[in-house]
């Protein structure tokens, strides 16, 4: 199956560099416009999607919504790609979250493989969630083309264990109503062909 992955457009926080993770927040309205030119320009690809898909969070809702109305397909909730939870740092800037919080700062807390900041998940979580997620889409929807609307570290993660790998895991980065486009089949083992490095934190 061929998996097309959107990250979703843009909210306020994206816009102010805060940090969001399992908030409930909608677009802005820089958001809404650059979801319906995307959407237009998605429905006309071919060949034309089988499914869609998106994170259970209302950003990915509202451009699924949109997208669904130019595709004519269904919108079908997919949580295993919601966004990572980052516990006591959403809400917050990245310079709210060094004055508030300067010890997890100092630790670089955010890309610890087996540490996260109080009440959030780690990113091993995040990875064996959206890994389990990757598999069940491939056993389920082989032949199809699905499109996805999820976020940023979803799109890391999909992209690290499928085609990249994860040395440049931090560095790269999808943009708010970018595309990622990756291959999942069973053949040899399985889609997932990466695995996070053993230790270190970057």
């Amino acid at each position: 199956m061929e998996l097309v992955v959107i990250r979703h457009a843009e909210t306020q926080a994206n816009a102010e560099g805060g940090y969001q993770g399992s908030l409930d927040i909608g677009l802005n309205d820089d958001g809404v416009r650059q979801i319906s030119r995307l959407a237009e320009q998605v429905a006309a690809t071919l060949p034309p999607f089988d499914r869609l898909l998106a994170s259970p969070l209302l950003r990915a809702k509202e451009c699924a919504a949109i997208l669904s109305r130019q595709l004519g397909l269904p919108v079908e909730l997919a949580p295993a790609f919601r966004e990572r939870d980052v516990g006591l740092f959403e809400g917050l800037t990245q310079a709210e979250a060094r004055a508030r919080y300067p010890e997890l700062w100092a630790r670089n807390i955010t890309r610890r493989w087996a540490q996260a900041p109080p009440g959030g998940e780690t990113l091993d979580e995040v990875i064996a969630r959206i890994s389990q997620g990757l598999t069940a889409l491939a056993s389920t929807m082989q032949g199809e083309r699905v499109l996805l609307v999820a976020h940023g570290v979803v799109a890391k993660v999909i992209r690290a264990v499928t085609i990249a790998g994860f040395d440049d895991f931090f560095a790269w980065q999808l943009p708010n109503g970018g595309m990622l486009s990756v291959r999942l089949s069973l053949a040899d083992g399985g889609p997932l062909r990466f695995s996070r490095p053993l230790d270190g934190c970057d």
